[in-house]
């Protein structure tokens, strides 16, 4: 079973629920290691003190904040200790808010919440709780040398605990969301594009959805290690410049067709794509 990434106890209340975290969900990709050209050897960044010309052990590795250009605070490990919140032991839940309150941009990572040892009952009424009342728990919880603030949720039977992007680290873009005074909508326009929409429409289902390019990208080193060649991929000229409604009524008529097909299998994955494509 994986590693828990935090232990402690969730505060509801007077309710204490030991509990344990798990990461929920992790990237998956292939990477590519930088080598020397000329042997293929894999070259390494070595920890080196330019001031003492040597490299160091990572037993003399100590942690600072650079206040000024070349100047740091050094920190050690008991000094951290000591400015640790609670909040590393105990998940305390400050506030209960609707889901759909909620603007997904806040949402970051993302943590399975299992009730340690003979806390079940606890840990099955708070979900019970937040399934009937369609409430999420706001919390605060200390891991990775950091507070986080939390949203506690329901899911699938158990509880999802998912970190928060503070307001302050959600960025501004210039011209983001403000309305061109200069555009204006033909009704027509927006006839189409609904239809469009509504001819697109299913239901979602995350198994469909896959990362082409590492599919590819493992193809090719299998292709590679065999002596072989993959043919390339399509890549689309410069996009034509076309009027609107005529780009909308296009999309639509194919999407009907796609529509009215035989409903076709999951397309296969880049792995097996590109297998078949492999040229000796």
């Amino acid at each position: 079973m994986a590693s828990a990434v935090w232990k402690g106890t969730l505060s509801f209340g007077l309710l204490a629920i030991p509990v344990k975290l798990y990461t929920a969900a992790r990237s998956q990709r292939m990477n590519l290691h930088q080598l020397h050209k000329v042997c293929h050897t894999r070259l390494k960044q070595p920890l080196f003190c330019p001031q003492c010309n040597r490299q160091v052990d990572r037993s003399e590795v100590v942690r600072g904040y650079e206040y000024e250009k070349g100047k740091y605070v050094v920190i050690n490990e008991d000094e951290i200790k000591k400015i640790t919140p609670r909040s590393s032991t105990v998940m305390e839940i400050v506030a209960f808010v609707k889901q759909e309150q909620i603007d997904p941009i806040y949402f970051d990572a993302s943590y399975f919440m299992l009730p340690d040892k003979e806390s079940e009952k606890p840990y099955a009424l708070l979900l019970k709780t937040l399934e009937d009342s369609n409430r999420v728990g706001i919390a605060t919880v200390t891991m990775h040398q950091r507070e986080y603030t939390v949203f506690i949720r329901p899911r699938k039977n158990g509880l999802t605990i998912h970190t928060m992007y503070y307001a302050n680290e959600i960025r501004e873009v210039a011209g983001y969301g403000r309305a061109e005074k200069d555009v204006k909508l033909k009704p027509a326009e927006i006839k189409l594009a609904e239809q469009l929409v509504d001819s697109l429409s299913q239901d979602f289902k995350p198994e469909q959805f896959h990362d082409k390019f590492q599919e590819n990208l493992k193809a090719l080193i299998e292709a590679k290690q065999k002596g072989k060649t993959i043919v390339a991929e399509h890549q689309p000229g410069p996009a034509r410049v076309i009027d609107m409604m005529e780009a909308l009524k296009k999309s639509l008529a194919n999407a009907e067709a796609q529509r009215q097909k035989k409903p076709a299998k999951l397309h296969p994955t880049g792995s097996e794509h590109h297998r078949r494509r492999l040229a000796s």
